[in-house]
């Protein structure tokens, strides 16, 4: 972050103010990102507030409490930025449709679930087990290989010739 309110006369007349900007800069900067959407704008909202320090810096009688007061400046200066943003509004003589999803039907996905659950139950007891697990209770392979006394290479593979079944499976295929 450049902080262009400290140039070499500000420095020589208050080298305190342009010390603290170097300490303090980075911390402020992440206040001033959580005030605002854009990064842009939060630079460009601490350079203000960092303006209006300098120019009270005669004025601040505790320099303890200089984070609060630049906080501060913060906060009012976005606030007066919002209260300040134009919005501009057009009546018109029709509202413009919205657009419409549709929605997935209920009972198709249950179709496909039901169709999901039997192609599950046809495969090997192993292969079923270690889907259930990683996908279902959503453990990680090396959870369901620790939990089912394997390998995590055992459990990859297995799951991998359990996804293909289910790929291949002419009732999901059906029910999609």
């Amino acid at each position: 972050m450049t902080t262009p309110v400290c140039t070499s006369a500000s420095a020589a007349v208050y080298p305190s103010f342009s010390s603290y900007v170097r300490a303090r800069g980075p911390v402020l900067l992440r206040t001033a990102r959580s005030l605002t959407a854009n990064p842009c704008d939060a630079e460009d909202l601490l350079q203000t507030a960092l303006t209006k320090t300098y120019l009270a810096w005669e004025r601040i009688e505790d320099h303890r409490a200089l984070d609060g007061y630049v906080r501060r400046a913060l906060v009012n200066t976005r606030t007066s930025q919002w209260r300040k943003r134009k919005v501009d509004e057009f009546a018109c003589d029709d509202l413009p449709e919205r657009e419409t999803v549709p929605a997935p039907d209920p009972a198709e996905h249950q179709v496909l679930r039901d169709a999901m659950w039997r192609a599950i139950l046809r495969l090997p007891d192993r292969q079923r087990a270690m889907v259930v697990l990683r996908y279902y209770e959503d453990l990680s392979e090396a959870q369901t290989a620790e939990l089912l006394g394997v390998s995590v290479g055992t459990v990859k593979s297995a799951v991998s010739r359990a996804l293909s079944k289910l790929r291949d499976d002419p009732e999901i295929g059906q029910a999609a």
